[in-house]
Order: C-alpha cells, then structure tokens, then sequence
C-alpha cells in the first residue's frame, strides 16, 4: 500500500544528498584549510611530499620483495643444510657421538651441532611481532623436513637456535642470524634517507633563495602603499625580476602623475589667490557698506573653500614618512581640542607609541576628526593604543552623532548632512581627507557609537 509514495520519497532524498561535485568541493576546500598558507610552506610542500612518496614506495617495495626474498632463500638455505645432517645422522648410525657430523658442520657449514639424545622439543614461544626471520625460517622448515621443530629467533640476538625432533632424542643446531637473514638491508635504508636528507637540505636553501625575493618585492609593494620611501633593486629568477621592474615602472607613473597634479593644482592655487588678493584689495579701497561687508565675507568664505579643495585634491605625498611619537602627538591634538573651547574628560595611551607615518599629515588627519568632535559635542575623549600590527586612535564626543546608516556617506566628498553633523571645514571635505590621509598611510578611519553617547571616530595605521 505503501509503494505509490516510495517514488517522492526516494526523489526527496536524492535531492538532499550532495553530488559528487559538492562533495569534491567540500574535500578540497578542507584539505586547503589544513594546508599552510605560506608560498614558502608550500614550496617546501611540493618539494618534500614527492621525495617521501617516492621513498616510501621504494622502501615497500625493498622491504616486501627484495628482504623478503633474500631472508626466505637464506632460511632457505640454512633448512637445507639442516635437511642435510638430519639425513647424514639417520643414515649413517656409525658415528654414533656425532662428533664427525658436528666437526663436518663447524668446518664445512658453520653451524655448530649437538644431539641432546632423550630430550623432547620444548613449548612454542610466543610468535615476535614482524619477525621476517621467524616466518620464513618456520616455513622452510616445515616444507624441507616436516619433523617436530622448534626455532628461537630472538634469544640471542646474533645467532638462532633450530630444535628438530629425532628418533633419539633431539638434534639441536645454532646458526649465525647472518646465515638466514638480510641483516645488512638497513644499510639501503640509512644510505637513501641520509642521501634524501642531504638533497632536501640543498633544495630548501635553493628555494629560500628563490622565495627572498618574492617578499622583499610584497614588502616593498606594502611599503609603498603606505606612503613610505622605499630601495628596491629587482633580484632572483627571470619572472620575479620582470614583476620587480613592472612594479618600479607603475611606481615611476604614479609618482609622475601625482607629480603633474600637484605642479597643476599649485598653478591653479596661485592663480585663483592673486584674483582673491584682487578682490579684497577692491573691498578695502571702497566705502564699509553692509553689502560690502557681506561681499567681504563671501571672499574669506571662498578663500577658505578654496583652500579645503586644494588641500583634498592635493594632499601630503610629498611629505616623507618618519618614526613619530605617537603619546606626544596625541598630547598636541588634546591641547588643540582645548584651544577649541571642548573639555578633554578622557586621556589614554596605551602599548608601543612609536609609529612610522607622515607626521604633519596624520595630525591633520587627527585634527580634522578632533574639530569636527569639539564642534559637535562638548566633551571629548581621547585615546590610542597599539595592538599587534597597528595603531589604533579613537576619538568620542558627546554630541548628536551620525545615523548609523549614513556613516559611510558622509566620507564622500562634499557631502553635507543637514539633520546630523557637518565636517568641521563646513565644506564637506574634513572627513573625506581624513580618511584619504588614513588610507594612504595603509589605514582607515570609521565611526561608530561612542560610549559618550555621541560619535566615535576611530583612525588604524600600520605599526
């Protein structure tokens, strides 16, 4: 009754199981999480992994074919022997102390003899545990004479002992372990890992030297990133070299451009000057009207603006980047949050202050945030600290904040929020430079609330 439904539920199954694609997916995703995420970790991965594989396929093979074989024609052999004084013994009762068969043994084969006459083979031992020898030497034994037997492989480390029952008693022979064992075969296996050691340790020197300078190529790449100045000479193999110079050249036409902005940008900034100087000259000669007075102050407002525009545009790449003490950075920026008519109710320093950055930039950048927070707010906190690779500076206020949803607009340029907070340059450009400052030293700047009820802005460099 039930069948008709076996149909969906089976399709409903199918479905929830993965595809072999998923599942590859997943496994490979996996085995990339446990994998090193170092070039040089994974070099030495692909180097390494190959040679033990081969090692270990050539180490199985020897040991299951070539050792095994030579330990079983050895044991082989020795059973024979064996074979032969049990027959000798049987055949001729003449030598009824065995003494020629013993000295026949000594001289001839190298196996010392004895019959212990009325004697019985002792219990079998516990089997060693991956006992070539012992297996081996078991199995001969058994298809050469087929008597009662019984062997020690372990006793004496250098010799075996072989018990064989006969009519008599018992025949017991002591053997070399030389004589029926591969015992040298451990030489292969020193002369290829030393061997193999030896070749890792050469290649893993070769390939550190192919790897230095691939990171010295990122450092110096992060380096620039962070405005700092930089020496690089490309070194090492033909592809690393050709990275290494396209990097200099892109570094030359960003340097050439930001060269051609800033020669223009001061062209402009001289031209539109002396047409500002012009007008408040004009101002000046004429009667203080209240039109003029407003026209006056249109002038300061556009010499203001201009300056905003020109400092955004223009920037601080010219400025070389230096080790700089942060605590007394921070010192100034409160004495100038004070100057500003703002109270300081919080001062903290924390960790390493010393950070390498452009000092008049990131006071700037410190100062753009600090004004705007005085201006709003009327307390105002301060604190930095260092973590484990940056330098982190958060400044709170008190004051009405930034809707969440509208903190990343407000880092555009120009952008003015009427129902919220300004830039303290009442052009729309204070948080667009700060932020521009930040990020062309590896950092950022972001907002988010302030334990003061207001806003945080909080500055990350690169320690």
């Amino acid at each position: 009754m039930n069948a008709p439904d076996s149909g969906p539920s089976l399709a409903i199954a199918q479905r929830r199981l993965p595809g072999p694609r998923i599942l590859w997916k997943r496994l490979a995703r996996a085995v990339g999480d446990l994998l090193p995420k170092g070039l040089y970790a994974r070099s030495l991965i692909i180097i390494i992994a190959p040679v033990v594989l081969l090692q270990s396929v050539i180490a199985y093979t020897f040991m299951e074919r070539h050792w095994q074989l030579v330990t079983k024609r050895l044991s082989s052999a020795v059973t024979a022997d064996v074979a032969a004084l049990i027959d000798i013994y049987e055949v001729y009762p003449q030598d009824k102390d065995a003494e020629t068969l013993s000295r026949i043994a000594s001289e001839r084969l190298n196996l010392d003899l004895d019959i212990l006459k009325g004697a019985k083979i002792p219990p079998r031992g516990p089997r060693p545990f991956f006992s070539i020898l012992d297996e081996a030497l078991s199995d001969e034994l058994k298809r050469q004479i087929g008597r009662p037997f019984w062997i020690d492989t372990v006793g004496r480390s250098n010799l075996i002992e072989i018990r064989v029952a006969i009519p008599d008693g018992v025949m017991r022979i002591t053997a070399r372990r030389s004589q029926a064992y591969a015992s040298n075969s451990h030489i292969f296996l020193v002369w290829m890992i030393g061997s193999s050691m030896v070749l890792l340790g050469v290649a893993i020197l070769f390939l550190r030297n192919q790897i230095k300078p691939i990171l010295r190529l990122a450092a110096v790449a992060e380096g620039f990133g962070k405005g700092r100045e930089i020496e690089f000479r490309p070194r090492g193999a033909r592809e690393v070299r050709q990275a290494g110079h396209a990097f200099i050249e892109m570094k030359r036409r960003i340097e050439r451009a930001m060269e051609q902005r800033t020669t223009m940008l001061n062209g402009v900034s001289h031209d539109l000057r002396t047409i500002i100087t012009r007008f408040r000259l004009s101002l000046a000669l004429v009667e203080q009207t209240a039109e003029i007075m407003d026209l006056s102050r249109d002038v300061d407002e556009m010499s203001r603006m201009l300056e905003g525009y020109l400092a955004f545009a223009r920037g601080d790449s010219a400025e070389t980047a230096a080790s700089t003490d942060m605590r007394a950075l921070l010192e100034d920026l409160r004495t100038d949050v004070e100057r500003l008519g703002a109270q300081v109710s919080g001062f903290e320093v924390a960790g390493s202050p010393i950070v390498t950055v452009r000092p008049d930039a990131f006071r700037r950048c410190l100062f753009n945030l600090a004004a705007n927070a005085a201006r709003y707010g009327e307390t105002v906190a301060i604190s930095g600290r260092a973590e484990a690779r940056s330098f982190l500076v958060s400044i709170d206020d008190d004051g009405p904040g930034i809707p969440a949803e509208s903190r990343e607009e407000v880092f555009k340029p120009f952008v003015r929020l009427d129902d919220a907070r300004r830039d303290a340059g009442g052009s729309g450009l204070g948080l667009s430079i700060a932020r521009d400052i930040a990020r062309a030293h590896g950092g950022d700047v972001s907002l988010h609330d302030s334990p003061l009820g207001g806003l945080r802005a909080t500055v990350r460099v690169p320690a």
